[in-house]
């Protein structure tokens, strides 16, 4: 299917507007899977132009995501990987735990960045982060195409690991995602230790419903490992 390549549109109106020098792009993936990690990519790319090619992941093939990947780790200025475990989603909810992935993706750059683009329509980073949200910013900005390529095929490794100890969950194809094979294996084994134990699906599993999780953190707690944020001076 044809598609527009990614811009530098977005970060050029950022640099133009705030003075920023250093601009990362930030995606996710992992956000609707059963099992596993989510996982955000941190990715800065200056106003080079991209490998060819280049746009969402979802819009790729496993083999072509794998190319431009080793493609991409040689291409961008620098990139980092920021996880939160099922159990740090069952204990924070999603959006927390997105903001505790990117943060440890963020602080794990060579390089601070003094912006950030976010993939999507909410701002699950909020201050100190100068944020600009970006809907499909995964297809149309060079630095979130980049992040959501790196973070699909790291992940996806990650779950083809935690496959081969997890028979019969196909967690090598699904990724931790509800395919039938992932459900049909959680129907007749329950949950594994990678699984997300607070979610509504184990309501529909009555073998296994006893082993859901209720949220520990209360809400307007401080997310827990957060500690020395970035900050900006803007």
């Amino acid at each position: 299917m044809p598609y527009e390549a990614p811009t530098h549109t977005v970060e050029r109106s950022i640099r133009a507007k705030t003075g920023a020098k250093i601009v990362a792009g930030i995606d996710e993936v992992g956000r609707g899977a059963w099992a596993g990690p989510v996982t955000v990519c941190a990715a800065v790319t200056g106003l080079r132009r991209p490998p060819e090619g280049l746009t969402d992941s979802k819009l790729l093939t496993a083999k072509r995501r794998g190319e431009l990947a080793r493609v991409l780790g040689g291409w961008v200025t620098a990139h980092a990987l920021g996880h939160a475990s099922p159990q740090e989603i069952d204990d924070l909810g999603m959006t927390a735990a997105l903001r505790l992935a990117a943060v440890r993706a963020l602080e794990a750059l060579p390089v601070r960045p003094d912006a950030v683009i976010l993939d999507g329509k909410h701002d699950y980073l909020g201050a100190p982060w100068q944020v600009r949200t970006v809907i499909k910013g995964d297809q149309s900005c060079v630095a979130v195409a980049a992040a959501s390529v790196l973070a699909k095929v790291e992940r996806d490794a990650m779950m083809a690991e935690l496959g081969a100890d997890c028979a019969g969950f196909g967690f090598e194809a699904n990724a931790g995602y509800p395919s039938p094979v992932h459900k049909a294996a959680l129907a007749e084994q329950g949950p594994t230790a990678h699984h997300r134990l607070s979610w509504s699906y184990l309501d529909a599993l009555p073998k296994w419903r006893h082993l859901k999780k209720q949220r520990t953190a209360v809400l307007g707690e401080p997310v827990p490992e957060i500690k020395g944020q970035l900050g900006f001076d803007f």
